[in-house]
């Protein structure tokens, strides 16, 4: 069972154990409170912000988060773990950051996402760009069917 400790008690607390997450870029920490209660806190390089240009030109902050709850809702039942949907999210923040500008439009987030999942898992791939590209028709959503067992046999 998970316990909500208040915030004002994680800054009395003390650190038991430190470790670094299996991405590398996290530091899990388990801690203590001085009444002997214990919780795990996980802290990220805080990222410069990034404006996430929206298809009807409003801009907002890029969420991490936000993401994440975006790909676990439409696709994250084809994954075995939250670990597995979080290595995407990671990647995807990567490839985001890397591009090194200010402002992205969400439809490279969207891109990045698909490259993503049709690397891993190809029911996630197309359930994903189903959405993403809004199919109408049969022969919409056959053409990406097509499209992804054709890049599957090139790899071959």
């Amino acid at each position: 069972m998970s316990q909500v400790i208040s915030v004002h008690n994680i800054g009395d607390s003390r650190v038991i154990e430190s470790r670094e997450g299996a991405d590398g870029k996290t530091i899990r920490r388990r801690r203590e409170t001085p009444d002997g209660r214990r919780f795990t806190t996980y802290e990220r390089i805080e990222k410069p912000n990034l404006a996430v240009v929206k298809k009807d030109g409003i801009r907002e902050l890029f969420d991490r988060e936000k993401l994440a709850k975006a790909v676990t809702m439409s696709v994250g039942k084809f994954f075995s773990s939250e670990l597995e949907i979080d290595e995407i999210i990671n990647s995807v923040e990567e490839a985001v950051y890397a591009l090194g500008d200010n402002e992205i439009d969400s439809r490279q987030i969207g891109d990045i996402v698909l490259s993503q999942l049709k690397d891993r898992n190809d029911v996630a791939y197309v359930r994903f760009a189903s959405v993403y590209y809004k199919f109408k028709t049969l022969d919409e959503f056959s053409a990406i069917l097509q499209k992804a067992a054709s890049d599957t046999k090139k790899e071959s």
